[in-house]
């Protein structure tokens, strides 16, 4: 079991990176490290304590070589525009799809794949807003995520092979009541220290007491 960094709460929040480059492809990741974090995530909030929560963890090569041929299909059936004009695009653009692409074409060889799931009771999910529904599992995603790169590996949030989820649940022989809600390809980095990402200012995003309310200038 890997020892937990020496990261303070501040550093483990800004330096958890999506990715997708730098991932240790030769080093085998224990699955039992993979549940403890998963141990880890469950303590996150859900609706009424429900725990409908279900997690997919994908270690057989054969499973996960499976799986990231339907998520490839759905990569490039997405962004097969955008790629055929890859150097018109912005430096942060190309650099972002040419980070997913190479995700995207090495998925089979991630030690580990986790796909958090809910299992609802007719497997539909509800008209309009979702927001509540999603709350249930999404922040214990991300606890997964923290908990990771907390006991030295990291994650790639990436949801690409929704748009052929059908596939994936009946590769996986999940039951009609299940819905993914995302995959967190998962391994160890090629290197150790990672940075905050680039964002936009506080004042560009906050508004105070409604949309017309001012920011902090």
């Amino acid at each position: 079991m890997s020892a937990e960094l020496p990261l303070s709460c501040e550093e483990l929040l800004t330096t958890t990176r999506s990715v997708r480059r730098g991932l240790d492809l030769a080093r085998a990741v224990d699955a039992e490290l993979v549940e403890d974090c998963l141990r880890v995530a469950l303590q996150a909030p859900n609706g009424n304590n429900r725990q409908n929560w279900r997690w997919i963890l994908l270690t057989d090569p054969q499973v996960r070589a499976d799986v990231a041929e339907v998520y490839r299909a759905a990569f490039y059936d997405r962004n097969a525009a955008a790629l055929e004009r890859l150097d018109e695009l912005p430096e942060e653009t190309r650099s972002v799809l040419t980070a997913a692409r190479g995700l995207a074409d090495r998925l089979h060889q991630v030690p580990v794949l986790v796909i958090p799931c809910l299992e609802l009771a007719d497997g539909r999910l509800p008209e309009g807003n979702q927001a509540g529904l999603w709350a249930s599992l999404l922040p214990a995603a991300w606890s997964y995520a923290l908990a990771a790169r907390s006991r030295g590996l990291v994650t790639a949030w990436t949801a690409v092979h929704l748009d052929r989820e059908r596939e994936v649940a009946d590769l996986l022989d999940l039951p009609s009541t299940v819905r993914q809600g995302a995959l967190l390809p998962t391994a160890y980095p090629l290197r150790a220290t990672f940075r905050p990402g680039p964002r936009l200012p506080l004042k560009d995003v906050l508004h105070h007491d409604g949309w017309q309310g001012g920011d902090l200038t």
